[in-house]
């Protein structure tokens, strides 16, 4: 059914659509209402789960963690500063092997204090082994959830996965969503089995002590489960697009880049501002493309050396920075495209919040067909 509402809103929606038995979040800008409107389907009996109230994000994703390995399916939200709160439990999380769901609404990371969005905050746990989708637009935000669900407790994958799409630009932007119905989804998203769970009757342990003879190859099982959750995405994303018409069977999106000489790669919302710019650039006779990332992790390094193999230059743009060095995406695609002599070029763009227009983009493909690149774009010279 298609309706006009905030995106936050239809992610609360779709979640609950997904039947999870326990919800445990503490409120955070610009993720508050997923939460509130959870809380008010808890307290109105539309949700048949336990709603759990927290002091900080930590306990919120513990309580989670407890929930899970007792062989619920559950769901969390948060962003930046509570998510780096988090951190400890991230990794018990994904150590643990417990296909926990958690919306992201990302938001730039302190300090200085901001409430407005870029990816820094879900892009600094990208090596945490968690799964992590990022959305365009609030109809891909609503979707990804239910496709995290299957992913992630898939038996060959069991991770938790984060669904991150951008704050305020999308969290409170109202647009129009085709939202599945709670048959649709329960015809799509099988009740939820858990593989091991806790059983006063036939006690095991989650989480235990490892000596050195053990860790290195728990690692090794949890690089191997991110990489095959690849190709369980892959599947589930077909099914979906069966059922429902919209097809995620691709960890990347390519718009335009059949004859492109410049391709633009990027991930979330600002790739809508791209793709105008990039019509604007192609009625001027430029021939411009863009590789939209949807999955971060697994990195999707295939699919990408691919679409940008007849590309005569890349200018990869980055709402990150792993500082020292470049945005975390640039550094992917940089290894990606490993032994090409395609120029990869990096630009940091929307740090804070900061607006990112269609002439910005112009001006971003211009510097690259130039080769100058590797910068934070826009600096305001006057303030440093």
């Amino acid at each position: 059914m298609m309706k006009i509402t905030e995106g936050s809103h239809a992610v609360a929606e779709i979640v609950a659509f997904c039947r999870p038995q326990v919800v445990s979040a503490y409120p955070i800008t610009p993720q508050t209402h997923i939460v509130e409107a959870l809380a008010e389907m808890v307290a109105d009996c539309k949700l048949d789960a336990e709603y759990i109230t927290v002091e900080n994000e930590l306990s919120a994703l513990s309580a989670c963690i407890g929930a899970s390995a007792a062989g619920s399916r559950v769901y969390s939200a948060t962003t930046s500063q509570g998510l780096a709160l988090m951190y400890e439990a991230c990794f018990n999380a994904a150590g643990m092997r417990l296909p926990i769901i958690m919306s992201i609404a990302n938001r730039a990371m302190g300090a200085p204090l901001s409430i407005w969005n870029d990816q820094q905050d879900s892009i600094s746990l990208r090596d945490s082994g968690w799964l992590q989708f990022y959305a365009e637009d609030n109809q891909e935000a609503t979707d990804l959830h239910v496709i995290a669900y299957k992913v992630a407790e898939d038996h060959s994958v069991l991770l938790p996965a984060m669904v991150c799409f951008d704050g305020f630009i999308l969290s409170h932007t109202y647009e129009p969503v085709d939202m599945l119905s709670q048959e649709d989804v329960d015809k799509y998203l099988p009740k939820f089995n858990p593989y091991e769970k806790l059983d006063a009757a036939d006690p095991i342990s989650f989480g235990m002590y490892a000596t050195p003879d053990y860790y290195h190859e728990f690692r090794y099982e949890i690089d191997n489960a991110v990489k095959r959750a690849g190709g369980v995405i892959k599947k589930a994303g077909k099914e979906f697009g069966t059922m429902f018409g919209r097809d995620y069977s691709s960890m990347t999106e390519e718009y335009r880049m059949e004859d492109a000489d410049t391709a633009i790669v990027a991930m979330g919302s600002v790739c809508g501002t791209i793709k105008d710019a990039i019509d604007e650039m192609r009625a001027s006779g430029k021939k411009v493309g863009l590789v939209r990332i949807r999955v971060f992790r697994p990195f999707p390094s295939g699919d990408i050396a691919k679409a940008l193999s007849k590309a005569k230059r890349v200018a990869v743009l980055d709402k990150n920075i792993s500082l020292g060095a470049k945005g975390a995406t640039a550094i992917e695609v940089k290894d990606a495209m490993y032994g090409k002599a395609t120029p990869i070029l990096n630009y940091i763009i929307g740090l804070g919040g900061r607006d990112v227009r269609k002439r910005d983009i112009a001006a971003i493909v211009a510097l690259a067909e130039k080769g100058e690149g590797d910068m934070f774009y826009g600096l305001r010279k006057e303030v440093l």
